[in-house]
């Protein structure tokens, strides 16, 4: 089960993650995700990556419109330009980035 609760600024207590909250992580969480699969598949290790998420909310509709994800990758990965090259590409096209309106701008950085 997860429970979910609006913002303050939109009616809500903000005691628990926002629906767009949810949506932002699922973004983030998607792109990590498939270039798990991709690494293992590859055989190559990315265990420890991090994932940060901004949501950037607008008004008039009230909506997400971008999404900052910030990808860090642990040291001593050991992973040369081509390998980078295959994994950004698999995250960019995860099922979620693909679903996404393509008005929400999706602003995507890794850290090498």
């Amino acid at each position: 089960m997860v429970e979910t609760d609006a913002p303050v600024d939109n009616n809500g207590k903000g005691e628990r993650f926002s629906p767009t909250d949810l949506v932002s992580s699922a973004l983030g969480s998607c792109m990590l995700t498939i270039m798990g699969i991709t690494a293992r598949n590859h055989g190559w290790n990315i265990d420890g990556t991090k994932v940060s998420i901004l949501k950037i909310m607008g008004t008039e509709p009230r909506r997400i419109t971008g999404i900052n994800v910030e990808m860090t990758m642990p040291e001593g990965h050991g992973l040369g330009e081509k390998e980078r090259t295959i994994l950004e590409r698999a995250a960019l096209t995860c099922p979620v980035a693909k679903s996404l309106h393509p008005d929400i701008v999706q602003d995507v950085k890794f850290n090498w």
